[in-house]
């Protein structure tokens, strides 16, 4: 790993400022029968009535080809306590680190803020950050804080395969910037909206969900941890339009 892969602390300083399968033939099949579905494009059942099923999007103020109907492990909505989403996730464990820059809290006046950092057995960092409102003010999309930050960064979208077919839409950013003690700090972000029904209601609660880590490899590899901590919390993904055909 490079020195561009910043340590848990500089990466804290930036965002301030800007199951196992019971038998073999059964988990045969819940491990080859996702893939299936993915290699054959069919779409998961997911129950539109159930409460850890969410709308997922790129953006908070319209509809994109993006939008997905998830199924969610944990609770993401404004009626739960985002406290209570796991810490412990796979091979990943977490710890809260409050956000102690006051001014952050006033100019986002969210009504949910966690922000968590995981490590990994092979000690690697990545931070959670949920950020929970009822109106756009706490919601500022990454790219204007690093912009204002003097960052450097590419853009793009990326597909995250669920383990229960389907793909979650995440944006992704790859930050760069000189730092004065002279090394090269880089960031790689990756985030998407998440609403309780597909009325998208703002006041029904808008929850983003935000990964940052330093790069690991190639952003390729980043990424693609991104997406393995992303798939702990997500199970299966479909389009909305195939869920109000199942629901009809």
């Amino acid at each position: 790993m490079s020195n561009t892969a910043s340590p848990p602390a500089r990466i804290a300083a930036v965002i301030v400022t800007v199951g196992v399968f019971a038998l073999l033939i059964a988990g045969a099949a819940l491990v080859y029968s996702p893939q299936l579905l993915r290699s054959f494009g069919a779409q998961p059942e997911i129950s539109a009535t159930d409460e850890l099923t969410y709308i997922s999007d790129l953006d908070f103020w319209q509809r994109t080809p993006r939008e997905r109907t998830v199924r969610a492990t944990a609770h993401f909505d404004l009626d739960h306590d985002l406290t209570d989403v796991p810490l412990q996730v796979g091979d990943w464990v977490g710890e809260e680190v409050p956000e102690t820059n006051q001014e952050v809290l006033i100019l986002l006046e969210p009504e949910q803020y966690v922000q968590r950092l995981y490590q990994d057995s092979q000690g690697r960092y990545i931070w959670l950050s949920m950020v929970g409102g009822r109106n756009s003010q706490p919601f500022h999309a990454p790219d204007i804080c690093y912009d204002a930050d003097g960052w450097q960064y590419d853009l793009g979208s990326h597909p995250t395969a669920l383990e229960g077919g389907g793909e979650v839409y995440g944006l992704w950013l790859d930050a760069r910037k000189e730092m004065p003690e002279g090394y090269t700090a880089e960031h790689v972000v990756y985030y998407f909206y998440l609403f309780p029904d597909d009325r998208r209601d703002q006041s029904d609660g808008i929850v983003l969900y935000k990964l940052t880590s330093g790069r690991y490899g190639s952003l390729e590899d980043t990424l693609a941890m991104h997406e393995a901590f992303t798939r702990q919390f997500f199970q299966a993904a479909a389009t909305p339009a195939s869920i109000a055909q199942a629901t009809d």
